[in-house]
Order: structure tokens, then C-alpha cells, then sequence
């Protein structure tokens, strides 16, 4: 009875050994949203890195390998200083302090005594205004002139090198939804021949009733767009969540990774997620229709 009723208004009903469908569409929804999360994560990172290098220029100036160090940064600290304050184009220039040093070497090598000790360079940094642009090499130059010591970075090849690598992830992410939307496909094509040979009595009885193929296929793609986008929606919420909990990772005491983008999505990016779901009901649709109107042909 109980059956009968869960069945009534379904022309196909639901089979008893459809879990194991719904758990196989719900990993690959799960992991559709982790592709696709970390998509969103490698893109942010991308601009955010990207932002913090534009615009800037940073000058380092050597300790040299003998004789007293600091009479000479000392000077040619000033020497840098006073070519970048009167360049045009330079906002502000300032010198970054030793305790601002270490702090950038820590995640390295952490923050001991010996560490402390280190012959680090001096370390300037540059801001460019807005909208302008400066001839770095022509201040390369300049500036090893006044002070042989001084190395000069633009950040343009690490900002290059951060991009590749955001890219590849992203680019990495985008095959893996591809392969799981191709792995979808099969999955639906597989349970809807077999739902289609496992009900071959009630098909039968509807095509003597007259009932036309795409009516059937109807029949069919609603039965397997339904619980694909279940079986999806719960995938997705699972990832959201471990998403979400990712978020909570430093208030529980985890530090986070330096220079790594933060591993949580935030309520803009988790919206795009709810797309999981509704591609996989898409692709369960077409899937179906198009295999039960194949299989309909040969049949008939």
C-alpha cells in the first residue's frame, strides 16, 4: 500500500535499488562543487595578488659579503630614497623596517634568536600613482649608479608567475567539472536503459494505448531530472558547508598558510554552487530523453 501510494501520479515508479544512483550523483555533485570552489578561490587569489603587486616597486639594497654593513646601507638607503622621491610617478618611498623584514622571513625560518642575527637587506618600498607609469629600467639604472648595491623589482615576474599558477588551477578545476559532467552523462544514460528494460511492461502498455515517444520520454526525464537535482542539491550543500567550516579554521586556532588565499567562500561565491544542482538536472533531462527516444526507435 505504502508502495502504491509513493508511486501514485509517477507513470514511471521509483526503483527499489535507486539509492545507490542517488549517492553516486550526489559524490560527483559534491565534488563538482569542490572543483568549481576552488575555481572561485583560485580566481580571487589571482586579482587579490595581482592588486597587491600593481603599482608597487621594490628596492633592496645588499648587505656587502665583508667589512661593516651599516654605514653603507645606511648611505645608500638615503641615495635610493632621494632618486625615488624625486622621480615622477613615485607616490611615496619608505624604507621597511627590520622587525617589518623578519616579519616576511618568519613563515621560512622562523623567529629565533639565530634568525634575528641575519645580515638582512634593506628593503624600500614604492608606490606608483595611480594611472601613471615609470621607465623602470631607465631607474634601474639610477639607482645601481648611486648605489651599486640596490636591486630593483618591479614585481611584474612573480605577479606573471602567481597569474600562471591561479590559471592552472582554475583552468585545472574546469577539466575536472567537464569530466564529472561526462561521468554524469554516462551514469543517467546507463539507469535510464535500465529503467527503461525494467519497466519494458509499462512502456509497452503505454505505446498500445497509443501513446506517442516523446510522451514516454517525458515520463522518463522528469523521473531522473527530479532525483538527479536531490541527489545534486544535497552533494552541493555538503561542499558548501565544508566550505564554510574551512572559513572557521582560524577562530578554532589553525593559522593559516602564508601567502595562500583564505580556503572559505563567501556569500557571493557560495550562490554559484547552487549551480551544481541545476547543470546536473540539465544534463539528467537531456540525457534521458535522448536515450529513451533512441532505445524507442529500435524498439519500435
Amino acid at each position: 500500500m505504502s508502495r502504491a501510494r509513493a508511486s501514485k501520479g509517477r507513470i514511471v515508479p521509483r526503483e527499489a535499488g535507486a539509492a545507490p544512483l542517488d549517492i553516486v550523483i550526489g559524490i560527483m555533485a559534491f565534488l563538482a562543487a569542490l572543483a568549481l570552489g576552488a575555481s572561485l578561490l583560485a580566481e580571487r587569489a589571482s586579482l587579490s595578488w595581482q592588486a597587491g603587486l600593481a603599482d608597487r616597486l621594490t628596492v633592496q639594497i645588499l648587505p656587502p659579503e665583508r667589512g661593516s654593513a651599516a654605514p653603507m646601507l645606511d648611505a645608500e638607503t638615503e641615495a635610493v630614497l632621494a632618486i625615488l622621491r624625486r622621480t615622477d610617478g613615485i607616490a611615496y618611498a619608505a624604507p621597511v623596517s627590520r622587525e617589518e623584514s623578519l616579519a616576511l622571513v618568519k613563515p621560512w625560518l622562523g623567529a629565533d634568536a639565530l634568525v634575528a642575527e641575519l645580515p638582512l637587506p634593506r628593503l624600500i618600498d614604492a608606490k606608483i600613482i595611480p594611472g601613471m607609469s615609470v621607465n623602470v629600467p631607465q631607474l634601474a639604472r639610477e639607482l645601481k649608479a648611486a648605489a651599486p648595491h640596490s636591486l630593483l623589482d618591479d614585481h611584474s615576474h612573480w605577479a606573471g608567475r602567481l597569474k600562471g599558477l591561479a590559471d592552472g588551477v582554475r583552468y585545472s578545476a574546469y577539466a575536472i567539472l567537464l569530466l564529472i559532467a561526462v561521468a554524469t552523462t554516462a551514469t543517467v544514460s546507463f539507469a535510464t536503459r535500465a529503467g527503461l528494460e525494467a519497466h519494458h511492461d509499462i512502456v509497452e502498455l503505454l505505446h498500445q494505448m497509443g501513446a506517442t515517444a516523446g510522451f514516454i520520454a517525458r515520463a522518463f526525464e522528469r523521473h531522473y531530472f527530479v532525483s538527479t537535482v536531490l541527489a545534486s542539491l544535497v552533494g552541493a550543500i555538503v561542499a558548501a558547508a565544508l566550505f564554510l567550516a574551512a572559513g572557521g579554521l582560524e577562530f578554532a586556532g589553525f593559522e593559516a598558510v602564508p601567502f595562500l588565499p583564505p580556503l572559505s567562500l563567501n556569500a557571493n561565491e557560495l550562490v554559484w554552487l547552487a549551480a551544481v544542482p541545476a547543470v546536473s538536472g540539465l544534463i539528467a533531462w537531456a540525457t534521458a530523453r535522448l536515450s529513451v527516444l533512441a532505445a524507442l526507435r529500435r524498439i519500435y
